[in-house]
């Protein structure tokens, strides 16, 4: 277990919400993806990049590739549809099926407050889904089959102890 001071220490670090190694490997795509070679294929070339535009929350932003991504820091995903209906290229489009984004979140125990003694919901109050359960009050996880992504919790979490790495796109090439 790691000491007090470590703790401590680990709450002045800088957020990194995504591991440099997960950033090379897939990356957290906005909802309504369709599948990855599109990203890769359709986004380099749009000049206009109306899905960073369209988002209220200023959460999509464009990677190095010119592919857009999503980054929590600041905020989540509420789902609004408006970046899929800005999408020219259909890589983002609305479809039927439950709201998910490629993404798995993990609490980080050594800097989260809660596992270190001190009663902290701030990731669980805007948790829409409840997706962040509480094993006793100083044990919270996140139940992945209720968790649709949205990453508010990762904003919200005054210890930046939850981490986000990307899932791969599920294909949906043929619904197009």
């Amino acid at each position: 277990m790691a000491s007090r001071r470590d703790f401590f220490r680990s709450l002045s670090q800088p957020a990194a919400v995504l591991k440099e190694e997960d950033r090379r490997s897939t990356p957290i795509r906005p909802p309504y993806a369709v599948s990855e070679s599109l990203f890769q294929s359709e986004c380099p070339t749009c000049e206009s990049k109306a899905c960073v535009a369209a988002c209220d929350e200023a959460i999509i932003v464009v990677d190095g590739e010119g592919t857009p991504v999503l980054d929590f820091a600041k905020s989540g995903c509420t789902f609004c549809e408006d970046c899929a209906q800005a999408c020219e290229a259909e890589v983002l489009s609305l479809r039927d099926g439950p709201e998910r984004i490629n993404a798995r979140f993990v609490i980080e125990t050594d800097s989260c407050m809660a596992h270190h003694g001190t009663i902290c919901f701030a990731c669980k109050e805007p948790c829409l889904e409840d997706a962040i359960l509480f094993n006793g009050l100083f044990n919270p996880v996140i139940d992945d089959e209720k968790c649709t992504g949205c990453g508010f919790c990762v904003s919200r979490c005054p210890t930046h102890a939850i981490r986000a790495s990307a899932t791969p796109l599920f294909s949906t090439e043929g619904a197009k």
